[in-house]
């Protein structure tokens, strides 16, 4: 099983086969236009304009799970992104990405990369993992998603290469992206 056997709705509505991004390397994002964290749509926005003639993607999945921070509809949230973060790389329907209800494709890609902890060297990783264990200790716990801008590096043949954390920024995935746009 892959990537590729999944299929999902744009934030249009229109059913999505991911097998149409056969062959190219994926940044799937699970997204939040007003989380703290929503300043990273901008080093999102910059891979995705230095690496897509090369065969990159990425593929943002708004969610609403974490604080509510993707209130509105799925219309609000394409003008709020591209008005306010320049997005133009594909957006998806808003879809849960843990728990019981989470999307089959989150389910999938959190079993091929479980969760390994935050980088507690660095005061981000340090403040996230104390604030999930304090605030909640149910969405720290298991290999779930734990929060907005969870990302997964997808290469040409549909694996799944790394998961990289909220607190990682964009720009700190972008080796990783140029290796497996050279393979």
């Amino acid at each position: 099983m892959s990537i590729y056997d999944f299929q999902v709705n744009s934030i249009n509505g229109e059913l999505v086969e991911l097998s149409k991004y056969r062959g190219k390397v994926l940044l799937i994002v699970n997204t939040a236009s007003r989380c703290g964290y929503s300043s990273q749509f901008a080093g999102l926005q910059m891979l995705y304009e230095n690496h897509h003639e090369q065969g990159f993607e990425i593929l943002g999945f708004p969610c609403n799970q974490f604080n509510e921070k993707e209130p509105g509809s799925n219309l609000d949230v394409q003008e709020y992104c591209e008005s306010n973060f320049r997005v133009t790389f594909p957006l998806f329907e808003k879809l849960e990405v843990r728990g019981p209800s989470a999307h089959p494709l989150f389910q999938y890609l959190t079993q091929q990369a479980p969760f390994q902890g935050y980088d507690t060297q660095t005061s981000g990783g340090l403040w996230m993992q104390n604030f999930l264990q304090e605030k909640y200790p149910d969405i720290y716990a298991g290999n779930g998603i734990k929060w907005n801008f969870s990302k997964f590096l997808i290469d040409r043949n549909g694996d799944v290469y790394g998961r990289y954390e909220t607190t990682t920024e964009p720009i700190d995935i972008e080796l990783s992206i140029k290796s497996l746009l050279l393979r």
